[in-house]
């Protein structure tokens, strides 16, 4: 389960680039219940969503030229420029090179081989989030790419990841953990074939009703890219965009049996 004890590999970071923040603050606020905090005037309009005075999440303007919003997943490592070097001779394209975020840390921003966009964190004042696995938090990160088990590969070389096969309908899910300690306690995402054409990091939200949360996506401007479905053993699922098109999914867990 995702916690907020980041090891290497893990995710650490969430943020929305939007092209509207603040209807995107509004949003997710209206669906969520979160809260946004901007970083303060020298952010450029960065902050953060908030529950309970924690950071559960961050929102932003989009910086990259030709850039359409969506949520991107950070992973944690001891190196931002080591690891965007491990990136590029292992086949993934680096789309911003390591930088400073003032005092928070060190991060950069880069795609796999599959063509899946996502960034590194390298902590210092900022370690990352700060509640994760609750409700309306971060639960879990879902790769999705045409060939996962080699893509996998280039994530294995940068992080040490393991990941697991399981069936599931229709396909074989593999479920992946950092590199430290019992394979199925340090599990935080999965990958699984491409599913249309965009290949992507998505975000699961824990939630206690996921038709509930698809009907006000709905209400709020939002859309519904695939409708709430049971997934056994694993909860009821639904995948969501906001009102921008940026997607993400909800899981109600299932019962631990």
């Amino acid at each position: 389960m995702l916690g907020t004890q980041f090891t290497k590999g893990s995710p650490n970071w969430l943020d929305l680039g939007s092209p509207d923040t603040e209807a995107a603050a509004a949003f997710y606020g209206a669906v969520f219940g979160w809260e946004f905090r901007s970083a303060g005037p020298d952010a450029g309009g960065y902050g953060f969503f908030q529950q309970d005075g924690l950071t559960i999440g961050a929102l932003g303007p989009l910086t990259e030229e030709g850039a359409h919003s969506a949520w991107t997943v950070y992973f944690q490592t001891p190196d931002a420029d080591a690891t965007q070097k491990a990136a590029e001779t292992a086949g993934g394209t680096v789309r911003a090179p390591a930088f400073d975020v003032m005092e928070a840390g060190r991060m950069a921003c880069l795609t796999d081989p599959g063509g899946a966009e996502f960034a590194v964190w390298q902590p210092s004042a900022v370690k990352g989030l700060e509640r994760t696995s609750a409700t309306n938090t971060l639960v879990w990160a879902e790769l999705h790419v045409a060939e996962p088990e080699s893509v996998l590969g280039f994530y294995r070389t940068l992080f040490g990841w393991r990941w697991a096969e399981m069936e599931a309908p229709g396909m074989t899910y593999r479920v992946i953990s950092t590199a430290e300690g019992d394979q199925q306690d340090a599990s935080f995402g999965g990958a699984a074939e491409l599913q249309g054409d965009t290949p992507r990091w998505v975000p699961y939200f824990a939630v206690e009703d996921a038709d509930a949360v698809a009907r006000s996506t709905q209400g709020n401007g939002g859309s519904v890219v695939m409708p709430a479905a049971d997934v056994p053993d694993v909860g009821r699922i639904a995948w969501l965009a906001d009102p921008f098109g940026a997607t993400f999914a909800v899981l109600k867990p299932a019962p631990m049996g």
